[in-house]
């Protein structure tokens, strides 16, 4: 069993989920949850390619905390198209607190597992995980 320290154990088809994200993309995200009775770290939902920024905030809970990635698509100044891959790690201040410590000491482990994130966001308010923070965040 996983313990606070090494954080938790991480569920075999989070890894497949995130490698057929970045390598296939047939995803655009994957929203992440910690089963405290099972110790590990599953998926909650995936959502398919065609899916928005705003389809993917809409998969948050407001008062609960998750970890996501979202591959983000763009265009440079120069006219590249671009992709980057966000984990975003979803604290509310409204959450438990066991939860954010849960959460908090498991997520570089976590991060670990997950092999080609890009940018990392940590947001405990809607307004810090916004498409103008993500943008923002690719220069745009």
């Amino acid at each position: 069993m996983a313990n606070s320290a090494s954080g938790m154990h991480v569920n075999d088809e989070c890894k497949l989920k995130f490698l057929e994200l970045k390598a296939k993309r047939n995803y655009r995200f994957i929203v992440f949850k910690i089963d405290e009775k099972a110790q590990q770290v599953m998926i909650e939902m995936v959502g398919n390619p065609e899916k928005t920024y705003d389809d993917f905030t809409q998969c948050i809970p407001e008062n609960e905390c998750r970890y996501a990635v979202y591959d983000f698509d763009f265009t440079t100044p120069e006219n590249c198209q671009k992709s980057k891959i966000f984990f975003i790690a979803w604290s509310p201040d409204t959450s438990r607190v066991r939860s954010k410590m849960l959460y908090a000491s498991s997520k570089d482990r976590f991060k670990r597992e997950l092999d080609g994130i890009q940018v990392e966001l940590q947001a405990t308010d809607p307004s810090e995980m916004s498409l103008d923070i993500i943008k923002g965040r690719v220069n745009l």
